[in-house]
């Protein structure tokens, strides 16, 4: 059982001596301040242990400047560069200088600098790059023998609402900075009833910009998140702040030390939606908790586990579910080939059923292209829509066949208003499948063409003049 490393000297007495008085604290361990004497105790223990494993992150990278047209004219506009950088924090996982960090720290860095707590200097170089989980991890070069200071990661899951933590950064580049709060919710979802990556961790510690990438530390001074990002009106701290889990954390590690560059995450294979009270009562549930299994990709992980459409899934491992997003980062955050047990609700009765998870399947192919000049899409990149493709690029896979364009390069589709991430479904009237269809589809010599895209959701046909 975890042992507090604050509070204790003080609460070991009001514990002895009322236990029986407080019969709410079902775990001895957790317990308010009771008194003045309590109140006095520090978190510095727990902050001499973290804070040297807390290091600052600065990223640099040259950015075209723009220049007056006017000037561009009589060639006196030459395109200039300039350095536009960017501050952040970073916790040291492993003693021989593997760092993690936010990746919208160094996302587009070309100079990284890892400033250790001793103000010592290193050049960083990316193992792996997550926008999804907004996690990076680092590497720097020790000198022979040399052993840095770490936070062990702890990603137990038994943190819980009220658990007093620590966050720990560089917020403004002027040394460490500790702030002090709570936990105020565990499983946050941006979307809660779509796809996520990650479910954070929800805290009042005060995080301000240059916190990103630094520790959410516990009593134990173990590292049970990195602080990520904040809801505010000003851009500074208003008590809302979200923390990716340590249990994220530690799969990007594990997945760097062993050569990835990007994290596997297994999928559900299914598309879910989120139970509301409407639809809680029209399917006789007790509350409105719980993912509904919208849709069920053929041959996929819950095809093959025996889960139906309409089914509601109410728990994972025992642990019940609140929101549907939160069955996609459970099952994301499992290591492929891993069996997780399913509670699921089915014409009134519960069902327990098993789910091995594993990789998106890459299927169909990607074969990449980029379109050849002589039609509106001229320039664009196009893949084919799989699962895999899906899953790295964060859309729904569940669209409907379709060519995905990702790029719309500075040739004519940029110009006829296409975007990254709109589907092609149809040319001329005939429907396309892959992107050899498609390529096939452009080659025709036609007055005009007729394309049929899905953006966000919708449909949308165009006709362009040839």
């Amino acid at each position: 059982m975890r042992a507090y490393r604050v509070l204790v000297p003080a609460l070991a007495l009001v514990l002895a001596g009322s236990a029986a008085a407080q019969p709410m604290l079902a775990q001895p361990n957790r317990a308010p301040p009771a008194n003045a004497q309590a109140m006095k105790s520090s978190f510095a223990p727990v902050v001499q242990r973290a804070a040297p494993a807390v290091v600052n992150i600065s990223s640099k990278r040259l950015v075209r400047a723009q220049t007056d047209p006017f000037w561009e004219l009589f060639g006196m506009g030459a395109p200039r560069a300039r350095v536009q950088g960017s501050l952040g924090s970073g916790v040291v996982v492993r003693a021989d200088g593997v760092i993690v960090t936010n990746n919208h720290v160094v996302q587009g860095g070309q100079e990284i600098t890892v400033s250790l707590a001793d103000r010592r200097e290193f050049a960083a170089r990316v193992l792996l790059a997550d926008p999804r989980t907004d996690i990076a991890v680092l590497k720097i070069d020790l000198p022979a023998n040399e052993r840095l200071p770490v936070l062990a990661i702890d990603d137990t899951g038994d943190a819980q609402v009220g658990d007093l933590v620590l966050a720990i950064g560089d917020p403004f580049g002027v040394g460490q900075t500790v702030t002090n709060g709570i936990i105020s919710a565990l499983n946050r979802t941006a979307d809660p009833s779509g796809d996520a990556a990650t479910s954070y961790i929800q805290t009042d510690a005060a995080i301000n910009p240059g916190n990103s990438g630094g520790a959410l530390v516990d009593m134990d001074g173990d590292l049970i998140g990195i602080n990520s990002f904040i809801l505010s009106r000003s851009g500074t701290s208003s008590g809302v702040g979200f923390a990716v889990p340590a249990s994220v954390v530690r799969r990007a590690v594990e997945t760097a030390a062993g050569g990835g560059r990007a994290v596997v995450r297994p999928w559900f294979g299914a598309r879910l939606q989120g139970v509301d009270a409407e639809i809680a009562r029209t399917l006789g549930l007790p509350r409105p908790t719980g993912a509904l299994v919208a849709d069920v990709w053929p041959g996929g992980p819950a095809d093959r586990a025996g889960i139906r459409q309409g089914d509601v899934v109410t728990a994972v491992d025992g642990q019940p579910l609140i929101e549907a997003a939160t069955l996609n980062y459970r099952v994301g955050n499992s290591r492929p080939g891993e069996t997780l047990r399913l509670t699921v609700r089915r014409d009134d009765r519960d069902l327990q059923l098993n789910l091995r998870t594993e990789a998106p399947p890459a299927t169909p192919a990607r074969d990449e292209r980029v379109i050849a000049a002589g039609s509106p899409l001229a320039g664009a990149t196009v893949v084919n829509l799989s699962p895999a493709v899906a899953d790295e690029l964060g859309i729904d896979v569940f669209t409907g066949p379709g060519v995905l364009i990702t790029n719309v390069g500075r040739g004519f589709a940029m110009n006829a208003g296409f975007r990254p991430g709109d589907i092609v479904r149809a040319v001329n009237g005939r429907e396309v499948s892959s992107t050899r269809d498609l390529t096939g589809a452009l080659a025709a010599r036609v007055p005009a063409w007729q394309i049929t895209i899905q953006r966000n959701g919708q449909i949308v046909t165009a006709t362009y003049r040839a």
